[in-house]
């Protein structure tokens, strides 16, 4: 269970707690018991959110316009009734749950955000180095002979490496001709770049492009088109199981997201290249299903294409 269930378990169960007070007053002590023990399980999920324990994230009680502490008997003062103790410390309550809640969602999309670039570097370090090999473990190595059984034999010249194949001088001067847009929004300008030079047919060039734009500017408003574009300029240049691993991403990351249906329906478009019919079906599926007015209009050519390459049952 998440903290934020439990939180709003918790919550549930004070309101709950309310109603029960203000139909039965028979109850109260034991609707005091049951709030008791609601605070108890707030208390316990701040320390679980808040470890440090300090007083920044704590407030045992709220202040009033007058200046007093509410939820608190003064002395000298008459004590309130027992609905409105309950009405604020519930109050208190769903102030405290609100923070956890906003904490938590922190905590996860930071770690979403995470394992995404972590996911996208071991891409990149496979995709350099095709021919590496990792010997197995614990592999013995072959052991020198010996100087008595040794036999002399001529040192093999070193055989040089061969020179990476660089871009040729009228390609770079073909991409250097793309102008960079310059706006007061730097990371539409980095987007709209990747666009340019995947739109020129410039493939390695916009793949560098738009990954350097996923790494800047993570939370973009742009986020869901440049990794759907990533995906494209791969699946252009041949790779479609990349381009697959960029379009499931953007689907999962925000099925409301603008470009996810885009992605839904690239992702069985990569899976029909791979010769996957299985999951280019279960791709077709869930756009027919979930994107129902996509289908019969803006992406409607695209999906009846799609969906007349495959057969599925």
């Amino acid at each position: 269970m998440t903290l934020w269930q439990a939180s709003r378990m918790a919550l549930a169960g004070g309101v709950f707690a309310l109603s029960a007070f203000s139909v039965t007053p028979a109850a109260a002590q034991d609707t005091e018991a049951r709030l008791r023990k609601l605070e108890a399980e707030v208390r316990a999920l701040q320390r679980e959110v808040f470890p440090n324990g300090d007083g920044r994230f704590f407030t045992p009680e709220v202040i009033t316009p007058d200046g007093q502490a509410r939820g608190q008997v003064q002395p000298g003062t008459p004590s309130t009734t027992a609905l409105t103790d309950v009405l604020t410390r519930l109050d208190s309550l769903e102030t405290q749950v609100a923070r956890l809640t906003s904490r938590v969602e922190q905590q996860e999309n930071a770690m979403a955000g995470m394992e995404t670039r972590i996911a996208y570097l071991e891409r990149q370090l496979a995709a350099q180095q095709p021919g590496a090999l990792v010997p197995p473990q614990g592999t013995a190595e072959t052991p020198a002979p010996s100087a008595s059984t040794a036999t002399p034999a001529p040192t093999p010249a070193p055989t040089p490496a061969p020179a990476a194949a660089g871009p040729s001088p009228e390609r770079v001067a073909a991409v250097q001709a793309i102008a960079k847009p310059q706006s007061d929004d730097a990371g539409d300008d980095e987007y709209s770049y990747g666009f340019r030079l995947w739109d020129a047919g410039f493939y390695p060039e916009a793949q560098q492009q738009l990954a350097l734009f996923m790494e800047k500017y993570p939370n973009h408003w742009r986020t869901t088109y440049g990794r759907n574009l990533l995906g494209r300029a791969y699946l252009d240049d041949g790779q479609a199981r990349t381009a697959a691993t960029f379009f499931f991403e953007n689907y999962q990351a925000d099925p409301n997201a603008a470009r996810a249906p885009d992605s839904l329906l690239y992702l069985s478009e990569a899976m029909i290249a791979l010769d996957d019919t299985t999951r280019a079906c279960l791709a077709l599926a869930e756009f027919g299903d979930k994107y129902p007015a996509l289908a019969t209009g803006r992406l409607q050519s695209m999906y009846e294409r799609n969906t007349g390459r495959v057969t599925c049952e």
